[in-house]
Protein backbone atom coordinates (compact mmCIF):
# COMPACT_ATOMS: atom_id res chain seq x y z
CA UNK A 1 0.00 0.00 0.00
CA UNK A 2 1.48 3.39 -1.00
CA UNK A 3 2.66 5.62 1.76
CA UNK A 4 -0.31 8.46 2.22
CA UNK A 5 1.11 12.23 1.65
CA UNK A 6 -0.55 15.80 2.56
CA UNK A 7 0.85 18.23 0.61
CA UNK A 8 0.10 21.53 2.93
CA UNK A 9 0.85 24.52 0.84
CA UNK A 10 0.74 28.12 1.18
CA UNK A 11 2.50 31.66 2.03
CA UNK A 12 3.13 30.86 5.73
CA UNK A 13 4.12 34.50 6.21
CA UNK A 14 4.55 34.04 8.82
CA UNK A 15 3.45 30.37 9.90
CA UNK A 16 1.68 31.03 13.23
CA UNK A 17 0.62 28.00 15.88
CA UNK A 18 -2.36 27.17 14.38
CA UNK A 19 -0.57 26.16 11.27
CA UNK A 20 1.90 24.36 13.42
CA UNK A 21 -1.43 22.72 14.90
CA UNK A 22 -3.04 21.86 11.57
CA UNK A 23 0.16 20.30 11.08
CA UNK A 24 0.33 18.02 13.82
CA UNK A 25 -3.19 16.97 13.01
CA UNK A 26 -2.00 15.81 9.48
CA UNK A 27 0.50 14.37 10.70
CA UNK A 28 -1.55 11.55 13.20
CA UNK A 29 -3.48 10.95 9.91
CA UNK A 30 -0.77 10.77 7.07
CA UNK A 31 2.53 8.83 6.48
CA UNK A 32 4.12 12.12 5.36
CA UNK A 33 3.37 15.96 5.28
CA UNK A 34 5.29 17.84 3.00
CA UNK A 35 5.07 21.81 4.14
CA UNK A 36 5.51 24.00 1.06
CA UNK A 37 5.90 27.87 1.44
CA UNK A 38 5.38 29.54 -1.93
CA UNK A 39 7.63 32.04 -3.49
CA UNK A 40 6.06 35.20 -5.08
CA UNK A 41 2.46 34.97 -5.53
CA UNK A 42 0.34 37.40 -8.31
CA UNK A 43 -2.55 37.81 -6.04
CA UNK A 44 -1.03 37.71 -2.33
CA UNK A 45 2.29 40.54 -2.91
CA UNK A 46 2.47 39.86 0.38
CA UNK A 47 4.91 37.34 -0.15
CA UNK A 48 7.25 39.67 -0.66
CA UNK A 49 6.74 41.65 2.28
CA UNK A 50 9.89 40.06 3.93
CA UNK A 51 13.04 38.35 1.50
CA UNK A 52 12.75 34.43 1.66
CA UNK A 53 15.30 33.75 3.36
CA UNK A 54 14.05 34.76 6.43
CA UNK A 55 10.38 32.86 5.00
CA UNK A 56 12.45 29.99 4.71
CA UNK A 57 14.09 30.23 8.23
CA UNK A 58 10.58 30.99 10.13
CA UNK A 59 9.08 27.77 8.24
CA UNK A 60 11.98 25.58 9.54
CA UNK A 61 11.78 27.37 13.05
CA UNK A 62 8.26 26.06 13.50
CA UNK A 63 7.52 22.74 11.61
CA UNK A 64 11.15 21.41 11.45
CA UNK A 65 11.24 19.09 14.94
CA UNK A 66 7.52 17.59 14.37
CA UNK A 67 7.95 13.77 13.85
CA UNK A 68 6.94 12.99 10.14
CA UNK A 69 6.65 16.49 8.50
CA UNK A 70 9.23 17.90 5.88
CA UNK A 71 9.56 21.54 5.13
CA UNK A 72 10.08 22.01 0.88
CA UNK A 73 11.69 24.94 0.53
CA UNK A 74 11.92 25.07 -3.52
CA UNK A 75 9.08 27.44 -4.00
CA UNK A 76 11.22 30.14 -1.96
CA UNK A 77 14.46 29.02 -3.24
CA UNK A 78 13.79 29.31 -7.02
CA UNK A 79 11.09 31.98 -6.49
CA UNK A 80 8.49 30.18 -8.14
CA UNK A 81 4.50 29.40 -6.64
CA UNK A 82 4.19 25.97 -8.07
CA UNK A 83 0.41 24.94 -8.74
CA UNK A 84 -1.22 22.08 -7.19
CA UNK A 85 -1.38 20.20 -10.56
CA UNK A 86 2.62 20.48 -10.87
CA UNK A 87 2.90 19.78 -7.30
CA UNK A 88 0.85 16.44 -7.89
CA UNK A 89 3.40 15.54 -10.74
CA UNK A 90 6.18 16.10 -8.66
CA UNK A 91 5.25 14.03 -5.63
CA UNK A 92 2.96 11.21 -7.09
CA UNK A 93 5.85 8.61 -7.72
CA UNK A 94 6.10 8.85 -4.18
CA UNK A 95 3.19 8.30 -2.59
CA UNK A 96 -0.88 9.18 -2.83
CA UNK A 97 -1.12 12.80 -2.44
CA UNK A 98 -3.72 14.54 -0.83
CA UNK A 99 -3.64 18.09 -1.53
CA UNK A 100 -4.77 20.25 1.92
CA UNK A 101 -6.87 22.96 1.15
CA UNK A 102 -9.14 25.32 3.38
CA UNK A 103 -13.18 24.62 3.53
CA UNK A 104 -13.60 28.14 1.44
CA UNK A 105 -11.99 26.70 -1.78
CA UNK A 106 -14.55 23.83 -2.10
CA UNK A 107 -17.36 25.95 -1.06
CA UNK A 108 -19.97 25.40 -4.72
CA UNK A 109 -18.50 22.30 -5.43
CA UNK A 110 -21.59 21.04 -5.83
CA UNK A 111 -22.83 22.82 -8.69
CA UNK A 112 -19.13 22.92 -10.11
CA UNK A 113 -18.51 26.96 -8.47
CA UNK A 114 -15.63 26.14 -6.13
CA UNK A 115 -12.84 28.23 -6.29
CA UNK A 116 -10.67 25.01 -7.01
CA UNK A 117 -13.14 24.72 -10.39
CA UNK A 118 -12.94 28.03 -11.46
CA UNK A 119 -10.09 29.20 -10.43
CA UNK A 120 -7.32 26.46 -10.48
CA UNK A 121 -4.80 25.75 -13.23
CA UNK A 122 -6.48 22.16 -14.35
CA UNK A 123 -8.91 22.72 -11.54
CA UNK A 124 -11.85 20.88 -12.62
CA UNK A 125 -9.03 17.37 -13.53
CA UNK A 126 -7.99 17.52 -10.06
CA UNK A 127 -11.35 17.74 -8.36
CA UNK A 128 -12.11 14.87 -10.15
CA UNK A 129 -8.99 12.79 -9.74
CA UNK A 130 -7.28 14.12 -6.94
CA UNK A 131 -7.42 13.41 -3.22
CA UNK A 132 -7.93 16.37 -1.01
CA UNK A 133 -7.50 17.08 3.06
CA UNK A 134 -10.10 19.94 3.81
CA UNK A 135 -9.92 21.86 6.64
CA UNK A 136 -12.84 23.40 8.20
CA UNK A 137 -12.16 26.92 10.15
CA UNK A 138 -13.72 28.04 13.40
CA UNK A 139 -17.56 28.97 12.37
CA UNK A 140 -17.63 28.04 9.16
CA UNK A 141 -20.36 25.90 7.87
CA UNK A 142 -19.29 23.48 5.12
CA UNK A 143 -21.98 21.88 2.90
CA UNK A 144 -20.69 17.86 2.88
CA UNK A 145 -22.70 18.27 -0.91
CA UNK A 146 -19.72 20.55 -1.86
CA UNK A 147 -16.55 18.22 -1.16
CA UNK A 148 -15.08 16.53 -3.82
CA UNK A 149 -15.47 13.09 -4.58
CA UNK A 150 -12.57 11.89 -3.06
CA UNK A 151 -11.94 13.87 0.87
CA UNK A 152 -11.15 14.04 3.98
CA UNK A 153 -12.99 16.48 6.55
CA UNK A 154 -10.57 17.19 9.15
CA UNK A 155 -12.24 20.10 11.94
CA UNK A 156 -9.34 22.44 13.35
CA UNK A 157 -10.50 24.28 16.01
CA UNK A 158 -7.61 26.00 16.54
CA UNK A 159 -8.09 30.29 15.77
CA UNK A 160 -4.91 32.41 14.05
CA UNK A 161 -4.02 33.76 10.88
CA UNK A 162 -0.68 35.39 9.37
CA UNK A 163 -2.54 38.66 8.66
CA UNK A 164 -3.45 39.21 12.26
CA UNK A 165 0.24 38.31 13.39
CA UNK A 166 1.53 40.90 10.95
CA UNK A 167 -0.83 43.52 11.58
CA UNK A 168 0.38 42.56 15.72
CA UNK A 169 3.88 42.62 14.80
CA UNK A 170 3.94 46.40 12.44
CA UNK A 171 1.76 47.64 15.44
CA UNK A 172 4.32 46.39 18.02
CA UNK A 173 1.37 44.66 19.75
CA UNK A 174 2.13 41.26 21.66
CA UNK A 175 1.66 37.89 19.45
CA UNK A 176 2.24 35.60 22.83
CA UNK A 177 0.21 32.09 21.81
CA UNK A 178 0.44 33.05 18.10
CA UNK A 179 3.72 32.06 17.39
CA UNK A 180 6.11 29.39 18.29
CA UNK A 181 8.41 30.64 20.40
CA UNK A 182 11.82 29.71 18.01
CA UNK A 183 9.95 31.72 15.68
CA UNK A 184 9.23 34.74 18.07
CA UNK A 185 12.43 34.82 18.90
CA UNK A 186 14.05 34.78 15.60
CA UNK A 187 11.20 37.44 14.40
CA UNK A 188 12.44 39.97 17.44
CA UNK A 189 15.95 39.36 16.71
CA UNK A 190 15.61 40.81 13.37
CA UNK A 191 12.98 42.96 13.73
CA UNK A 192 10.71 41.04 10.67
CA UNK A 193 7.67 42.42 9.97
CA UNK A 194 8.14 45.86 11.32
CA UNK A 195 10.31 47.92 9.15
CA UNK A 196 11.11 47.53 4.92
CA UNK A 197 14.59 45.90 5.29
CA UNK A 198 15.16 43.36 8.39
CA UNK A 199 18.61 43.90 9.96
CA UNK A 200 20.97 40.52 9.25
CA UNK A 201 22.46 41.27 13.10
CA UNK A 202 21.46 41.53 16.28
CA UNK A 203 23.16 41.73 19.58
CA UNK A 204 21.77 39.51 22.23
CA UNK A 205 22.78 37.37 25.31
CA UNK A 206 23.53 33.27 25.53
CA UNK A 207 23.87 33.65 29.48
CA UNK A 208 21.57 31.00 30.46
CA UNK A 209 20.77 29.37 27.15
CA UNK A 210 21.48 25.85 26.13
CA UNK A 211 23.94 24.37 24.19
CA UNK A 212 25.24 21.09 22.36
CA UNK A 213 28.76 20.69 21.05
CA UNK A 214 30.69 19.94 18.59
CA UNK A 215 34.50 19.30 18.86
CA UNK A 216 36.88 18.20 16.35
CA UNK A 217 37.74 14.57 17.09
CA UNK A 218 41.30 14.98 15.57
CA UNK A 219 41.81 18.31 17.49
CA UNK A 220 43.62 17.79 20.26
CA UNK A 221 43.34 21.11 21.56
CA UNK A 222 39.53 20.94 20.98
CA UNK A 223 39.20 17.49 23.04
CA UNK A 224 41.36 19.69 25.91
CA UNK A 225 39.05 22.14 26.05
CA UNK A 226 35.66 20.34 26.07
CA UNK A 227 36.12 19.45 30.28
CA UNK A 228 36.50 23.08 30.62
CA UNK A 229 32.97 24.39 28.02
CA UNK A 230 31.05 21.24 29.89
CA UNK A 231 29.10 18.50 28.22
CA UNK A 232 26.47 20.90 26.92
CA UNK A 233 23.18 18.99 25.86
CA UNK A 234 21.83 17.28 22.94
CA UNK A 235 18.25 17.73 23.48
CA UNK A 236 16.89 20.47 21.70
CA UNK A 237 19.86 23.03 22.46
CA UNK A 238 19.58 26.70 22.05
CA UNK A 239 22.61 27.12 19.80
CA UNK A 240 25.50 25.04 18.84
CA UNK A 241 28.97 25.33 19.74
CA UNK A 242 32.13 24.32 17.42
CA UNK A 243 35.96 23.33 18.76
CA UNK A 244 38.02 23.66 16.17
CA UNK A 245 39.25 25.66 13.04
CA UNK A 246 36.80 26.79 10.18
CA UNK A 247 36.66 23.25 8.54
CA UNK A 248 35.48 22.19 11.73
CA UNK A 249 32.83 25.33 11.50
CA UNK A 250 31.84 24.19 7.67
CA UNK A 251 31.11 20.59 8.63
CA UNK A 252 29.04 21.63 11.42
CA UNK A 253 26.85 24.29 9.38
CA UNK A 254 26.98 21.82 6.36
CA UNK A 255 25.45 19.15 8.79
CA UNK A 256 22.82 21.33 10.59
CA UNK A 257 21.91 24.53 9.18
CA UNK A 258 18.32 23.63 9.01
CA UNK A 259 18.02 23.19 12.01
CA UNK A 260 18.23 26.44 12.30
CA UNK A 261 20.39 27.36 15.84
CA UNK A 262 22.97 29.59 16.25
CA UNK A 263 26.55 28.37 15.69
CA UNK A 264 29.56 29.76 18.62
CA UNK A 265 32.68 28.57 17.46
CA UNK A 266 35.75 28.83 19.55
CA UNK A 267 39.44 28.43 17.43
CA UNK A 268 41.60 25.70 18.24
CA UNK A 269 42.75 25.92 14.26
CA UNK A 270 45.12 28.32 12.51
CA UNK A 271 43.12 31.82 11.10
CA UNK A 272 39.73 30.54 12.52
CA UNK A 273 37.89 33.61 11.00
CA UNK A 274 34.21 31.87 11.72
CA UNK A 275 35.67 31.35 15.34
CA UNK A 276 36.06 33.68 18.38
CA UNK A 277 39.41 33.43 19.98
CA UNK A 278 39.70 31.04 22.99
CA UNK A 279 41.17 33.99 25.18
CA UNK A 280 37.82 35.83 24.55
CA UNK A 281 35.87 33.03 25.82
CA UNK A 282 38.42 30.66 27.85
CA UNK A 283 38.30 30.93 31.62
CA UNK A 284 34.82 33.44 31.49
CA UNK A 285 31.19 32.63 32.28
CA UNK A 286 29.98 30.57 29.37
CA UNK A 287 27.83 31.06 27.79
CA UNK A 288 28.66 34.69 27.22
CA UNK A 289 25.90 37.44 27.62
CA UNK A 290 27.15 39.42 25.13
CA UNK A 291 27.36 38.63 21.44
CA UNK A 292 26.47 39.65 17.71
CA UNK A 293 24.68 37.10 15.90
CA UNK A 294 25.04 37.79 12.20
CA UNK A 295 22.92 36.35 9.38
CA UNK A 296 25.12 35.21 6.54
CA UNK A 297 24.05 33.98 3.36
CA UNK A 298 24.78 30.33 1.42
CA UNK A 299 25.52 29.39 -1.93
CA UNK A 300 23.18 27.70 -4.09
CA UNK A 301 25.59 25.81 -6.22
CA UNK A 302 23.08 23.37 -9.77
CA UNK A 303 25.71 21.15 -11.54
CA UNK A 304 25.12 19.21 -14.87
CA UNK A 305 27.23 16.17 -15.21
CA UNK A 306 28.08 14.23 -18.47
CA UNK A 307 24.82 12.67 -18.47
CA UNK A 308 22.56 15.77 -18.25
CA UNK A 309 21.87 15.04 -14.71
CA UNK A 310 21.17 18.13 -12.66
CA UNK A 311 22.70 17.96 -9.00
CA UNK A 312 22.04 20.94 -6.60
CA UNK A 313 23.94 21.09 -3.37
CA UNK A 314 24.95 24.43 -0.82
CA UNK A 315 27.77 25.81 0.46
CA UNK A 316 29.00 28.14 3.11
CA UNK A 317 32.19 29.45 2.08
CA UNK A 318 32.90 28.18 -1.52
CA UNK A 319 32.18 26.30 -4.49
CA UNK A 320 34.82 25.65 -7.48
CA UNK A 321 35.31 23.85 -10.11
CA UNK A 322 38.86 22.60 -11.15
CA UNK A 323 40.75 21.04 -13.75
CA UNK A 324 40.81 17.30 -13.40
CA UNK A 325 43.79 16.03 -15.79
CA UNK A 326 47.07 17.81 -16.04
CA UNK A 327 46.01 19.79 -18.77
CA UNK A 328 44.17 23.35 -18.04
CA UNK A 329 40.70 24.19 -18.05
CA UNK A 330 39.05 25.86 -20.97
CA UNK A 331 35.80 27.69 -19.11
CA UNK A 332 33.21 30.18 -20.66
CA UNK A 333 31.87 33.00 -17.74
CA UNK A 334 28.38 34.03 -17.64
CA UNK A 335 27.19 36.49 -15.34
CA UNK A 336 23.16 37.26 -15.49
CA UNK A 337 23.31 35.99 -18.93
CA UNK A 338 25.69 37.85 -20.52
CA UNK A 339 28.88 36.12 -21.64
CA UNK A 340 31.67 37.89 -19.81
CA UNK A 341 34.95 35.73 -20.53
CA UNK A 342 34.33 33.62 -23.65
CA UNK A 343 37.22 31.46 -23.20
CA UNK A 344 38.96 31.15 -19.61
CA UNK A 345 42.41 29.49 -19.50
CA UNK A 346 43.39 28.40 -15.99
CA UNK A 347 43.22 25.54 -13.62
CA UNK A 348 39.53 26.67 -12.60
CA UNK A 349 37.30 29.37 -11.53
CA UNK A 350 35.95 29.81 -7.44
CA UNK A 351 32.62 31.59 -5.99
CA UNK A 352 32.79 32.33 -2.30
CA UNK A 353 30.82 34.18 0.20
CA UNK A 354 31.98 37.40 1.59
CA UNK A 355 32.52 34.87 4.94
CA UNK A 356 34.20 32.67 2.93
CA UNK A 357 35.88 35.40 0.98
CA UNK A 358 39.25 34.81 3.55
CA UNK A 359 39.48 31.27 2.95
CA UNK A 360 40.69 29.73 -0.81
CA UNK A 361 39.48 33.45 -2.20
CA UNK A 362 42.14 34.87 -0.67
CA UNK A 363 44.97 32.84 -1.30
CA UNK A 364 43.86 32.72 -5.61
CA UNK A 365 44.63 36.53 -4.79
CA UNK A 366 41.05 38.10 -4.58
CA UNK A 367 41.10 40.93 -1.91
CA UNK A 368 38.77 39.54 1.34
CA UNK A 369 35.34 41.45 2.55
CA UNK A 370 34.11 42.06 5.94
CA UNK A 371 31.81 39.07 6.27
CA UNK A 372 28.54 41.17 6.15
CA UNK A 373 29.33 43.15 3.14
CA UNK A 374 26.33 42.85 0.85
CA UNK A 375 28.29 41.34 -2.07
CA UNK A 376 30.29 37.81 -3.23
CA UNK A 377 33.27 36.86 -5.38
CA UNK A 378 34.12 35.18 -8.84
CA UNK A 379 37.81 34.26 -8.76
CA UNK A 380 39.94 32.50 -11.21
CA UNK A 381 42.77 29.67 -10.38
CA UNK A 382 46.01 30.31 -12.01
CA UNK A 383 44.84 32.73 -15.07
CA UNK A 384 46.68 32.17 -18.60
CA UNK A 385 43.86 34.04 -20.54
CA UNK A 386 42.01 36.33 -20.35
CA UNK A 387 45.80 38.06 -19.40
CA UNK A 388 45.48 40.06 -15.95
CA UNK A 389 42.28 39.11 -14.94
CA UNK A 390 41.84 37.57 -11.47
CA UNK A 391 38.52 38.11 -9.97
CA UNK A 392 35.00 39.93 -10.43
CA UNK A 393 33.15 41.55 -7.01
CA UNK A 394 29.48 40.18 -7.52
CA UNK A 395 25.97 41.91 -6.25
CA UNK A 396 23.84 39.68 -4.44
CA UNK A 397 21.59 39.33 -7.35
CA UNK A 398 23.52 37.71 -9.56
CA UNK A 399 23.82 34.37 -11.08
CA UNK A 400 27.12 32.84 -12.36
CA UNK A 401 26.84 29.96 -14.87
CA UNK A 402 30.69 28.44 -15.93
CA UNK A 403 30.33 26.11 -18.74
CA UNK A 404 33.28 23.50 -19.75
CA UNK A 405 34.13 24.38 -23.22
CA UNK A 406 36.27 20.64 -23.30
CA UNK A 407 34.30 18.52 -20.91
CA UNK A 408 35.62 14.94 -22.87
CA UNK A 409 39.56 16.56 -23.47
CA UNK A 410 39.92 19.18 -20.54
CA UNK A 411 36.92 17.37 -17.57
CA UNK A 412 36.24 19.55 -14.61
CA UNK A 413 35.48 18.89 -11.12
CA UNK A 414 33.12 20.60 -8.85
CA UNK A 415 33.64 21.06 -5.01
CA UNK A 416 31.28 22.69 -2.12
CA UNK A 417 32.97 23.69 0.63
CA UNK A 418 35.00 20.68 -0.09
CA UNK A 419 33.09 18.18 -0.82
CA UNK A 420 33.58 16.56 -4.62
CA UNK A 421 30.18 16.86 -6.73
CA UNK A 422 32.41 15.03 -9.66
CA UNK A 423 33.05 15.72 -13.07
CA UNK A 424 30.38 18.31 -14.72
CA UNK A 425 30.02 20.32 -17.52
CA UNK A 426 28.02 23.34 -16.19
CA UNK A 427 28.35 24.83 -13.09
CA UNK A 428 25.79 27.81 -11.30
CA UNK A 429 25.97 29.59 -8.47
CA UNK A 430 24.26 32.25 -6.82
CA UNK A 431 23.42 33.54 -3.24
CA UNK A 432 20.70 31.34 -1.65
CA UNK A 433 17.49 32.64 -1.49
CA UNK A 434 16.51 30.04 1.68
CA UNK A 435 19.58 28.98 3.22
CA UNK A 436 21.78 31.13 6.05
CA UNK A 437 23.30 30.22 9.09
CA UNK A 438 23.76 32.23 12.29
CA UNK A 439 27.18 32.96 13.19
CA UNK A 440 27.37 34.29 16.81
CA UNK A 441 30.34 36.32 17.62
CA UNK A 442 31.59 37.65 20.81
CA UNK A 443 30.78 41.33 20.99
CA UNK A 444 34.78 42.19 21.51
CA UNK A 445 35.24 40.23 18.36
CA UNK A 446 36.55 42.60 15.83
CA UNK A 447 36.80 40.74 12.11
CA UNK A 448 38.14 43.83 10.30
CA UNK A 449 40.76 43.60 12.26
CA UNK A 450 41.46 40.23 11.34
CA UNK A 451 41.46 40.44 7.64
CA UNK A 452 44.10 43.89 7.87
CA UNK A 453 46.44 41.24 9.66
CA UNK A 454 46.53 38.78 7.09
CA UNK A 455 46.52 41.95 4.26
CA UNK A 456 49.14 44.31 5.99
CA UNK A 457 52.06 41.67 7.38
CA UNK A 458 53.85 42.72 10.41
CA UNK A 459 57.53 42.28 8.31
CA UNK A 460 55.78 44.19 5.06
CA UNK A 461 58.03 47.38 6.24
CA UNK A 462 61.02 45.16 6.08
Amino acid sequence: MPQRIALFGGSFNPPGLHHRVIAQRLAREFDQVRIIPCGPRPDKPVTGSIPAVYRAALADLTFGDLPGVIVDLFDLEQATFTRNHALQTRFENEGEIWHVVGGDLVSGGATGKSLIQRTWAEGEYLWNHAHFAVLTRPGYSLNKADLPPQSIVFEIEEHGSSTLIRDHLSHGQPVLGLLNARAQAYIERYGLYRAPNPGNWARQSLNGKTYSIEADPHNTKAQQWLAEIGPGTNDKPDFITVLGGDGAMLRCIRENWRERRPFFGINAGHLGFLMNAPEQVLGCPFPPSDVILRQMPMLYIEVEDKAGTIHKSYGFNDAWLERATSQSAWLQIIVNGVERIPKLVSDGALVATAAGSTAYARSMGASPLLADTPAWLLVGSNVMEPAHWRSALLSVDTTVEIRSLSPDHRPVEAFVDGLSLGEIVTFRARLSRAASAEIAFCASHDMADKIAAIQFHKDSAA
